[in-house]
């Protein structure tokens, strides 16, 4: 009698406990991402974190492992979706994006801010300020591959920083 008493109630922890915490667990998670999406959406400037490996396929951002200071902002209308993305990379980091996004250091073009003042202004850019050995590139692909405009800060040639603005279109 008390083997099934025990049986029966161990049977009920089972079948009753094991989901019902697992639904708990779920909650939880569920709401932190909940929380993690509206912060991100009611964000008005860079992020001083990295974008998610999702934004970053679909942008073509591939940032290099080991980047500092990584920051990005996205913006999205009807017509066109933006990632804003600043990092600070060493030169072969700068020489591996520039390959990942289908370029080369070749194509920089010195002295050139290839960032519209009107994206720059978007996130807090300012191109003019500050020491800066600037170089560009604009990246155009064919729809609806998105098209990159590269501006790079090579005061620093170890360290270079790098600013992309991508823009794809539905």
């Amino acid at each position: 009698m008390l083997f099934r008493r025990w049986l029966t109630a161990i049977t009920i922890v089972l079948l009753v406990g094991i989901p019902a915490g697992y639904l708990v667990i779920s909650a939880e998670q569920s709401r932190d991402s909940g929380r993690d999406k509206e912060a991100e959406s009611s964000a008005t400037g860079l992020q001083e974190t990295w974008p998610s490996q999702m934004k970053r396929r679909v942008f073509e951002v591939p940032i290099p492992p080991k980047s500092k200071h990584v920051a990005y902002y996205e913006t999205s209308n009807w017509k066109t979706s933006r990632l804003f993305v600043q990092f600070r990379t060493t030169s072969a980091g700068l020489d591996r994006f520039l390959e990942g996004v289908g370029t080369s250091r070749a194509q920089l073009e010195d002295g050139e801010v290839t960032i519209s003042t009107r994206d720059a202004d978007t996130v807090g850019w300012d191109f003019g300020a500050g020491p800066g050995d600037w170089a560009g590139v604009s990246h155009a692909q064919k729809d609806p591959r998105p098209s990159q405009d590269i501006t790079v800060n090579l005061a620093d040639e170890a360290r270079p920083v790098v600013f992309v603005v991508s823009t794809a279109t539905p």
